[in-house]
């Protein structure tokens, strides 16, 4: 895997009190995704934190920093409001892991960034956020009051500054509901087998998706947090780098159930801002998933409050969609973010993806 990659960069670890509260920020829009995909899709949650759990650690011993692992979120986004199926969306994931991989060696990420122009991929982020918005309303509708509860202790806590906590005690306030409720299970380790959740399927909405995502994770997940490493921690890591890595992770862990993971600027600067300044920060983490993977067994996890869930899903949408617009400078490129998030909603995302593109380059020609 170093072949691959390339020279580590540190191999510097610390655990403590600090690492372990830049870890919990990290987590924050992670479970409640992880936990919606599972609540509406055939995948298995038991598999997905084991593979979350195991490259938190891989890339946090081998980088010697606190770098973000998620899913991508236009993917699994798209999973959960039901527009791909879970092999879909392995489909997509084994597919955007190889193309990763392919242009990171080729040392292809920067140019084709250029290509796609950034407000497209913004616009993309703000499609997503606006489906996961669509889909938070659903799962509220079920207990409107839970939802708004959920919501309020955010907002509180928000308020107070403490917006991150909130949103870990709501998720565990949801957990304890669902413990109370489907019992206290038996922990065991999650069964070894080759796609535990169903056979890849590519279909022309896995393809839609991985163009789409492909275009949010260079982006963010290659060229923003190659900035950040550099301005947070004073390190140089390559947007090609980060491309590779993010392909071996994809490639790794969906055939053992595991979901479509990438880098993210916004994971790791809440990790910096919440105290983490090595890899120890990944290795508690990842030690933390791998607990959890032990205890998520089904019938909880079919008891968790939908509502809950809901109340979680707005945050993560707004989140999303404050992300998308704050770099955003400009009428042109506003209108593009609007136009390509408007047709991502009405349409899809892989169709707003290319209108996007096309939009973007007629208008740089006109400048």
């Amino acid at each position: 895997m170093a072949y691959l990659i390339g020279r580590s960069v540190d191999s510097g670890l610390e655990f403590s009190s600090s690492e372990l509260t830049g870890a919990l920020g990290d987590s924050v829009t992670v479970l409640p995704l992880l936990v919606a995909l599972a609540a509406t899709t055939s995948v298995s949650l038991p598999h997905v934190l084991v593979g979350f759990g195991i490259f938190q650690i891989v890339w946090g011993v081998y980088y010697g920093m606190p770098l973000s692992i998620e899913p991508m979120k236009a993917l699994v986004g798209l999973a959960i409001v039901g527009s791909l199926s879970y092999p879909e969306l392995a489909a997509a994931g084994l597919l955007a892991g190889a193309v990763l991989l392919a242009i990171g060696s080729f040392g292809l990420v920067g140019h084709l960034q250029r290509v796609v122009g950034e407000p497209v991929v913004r616009g993309v982020q703000f499609a997503v956020a606006l489906l996961l918005l669509e889909a938070a309303v659903g799962l509220s509708a079920g207990n409107v009051p839970v939802a708004v509860a959920g919501l309020a202790v955010v907002g509180l806590f928000a308020v107070a500054g403490y917006r991150s906590v909130s949103i870990l005690i709501v998720l565990a306030l949801g957990g304890l509901a669902a413990l109370v409720t489907a019992g206290v299970p038996t922990p065991r380790l999650p069964a070894a087998a080759l796609f535990p959740a169903g056979t890849p399927t590519l279909s022309t909405a896995a393809l839609e998706g991985t163009v789409a995502q492909l275009g949010m994770t260079l982006g963010n997940a290659a060229i923003a947090t190659e900035l950040l490493c550099g301005d947070l921690y004073d390190r140089d890591v390559s947007a090609d780098s980060l491309s590779k890595s993010m392909g071996v992770t994809c490639l790794a862990a969906v055939p053992i159930g595991g979901v479509p993971m990438c880098h993210g600027s916004g994971g790791l600067a809440g990790k910096h801002a919440f105290g983490a300044r090595t890899g120890g920060a990944n290795v508690l983490l990842g030690v933390g998933y791998l607990a959890i993977a032990l205890v998520a067994a089904g019938a909880v996890l079919a008891a968790f409050p939908m509502a809950v869930l809901g109340a979680l899903l707005v945050v993560v949408a707004v989140e999303l969609a404050r992300a998308a617009f704050e770099p955003v400078s400009g009428r042109r490129s506003l209108a593009v973010v609007v136009g390509v998030g408007a047709v991502g909603l009405a349409v899809n995302v892989g169709v707003a993806f290319v209108l996007g593109a096309v939009a973007f380059w007629l208008l740089s020609r006109e400048t």
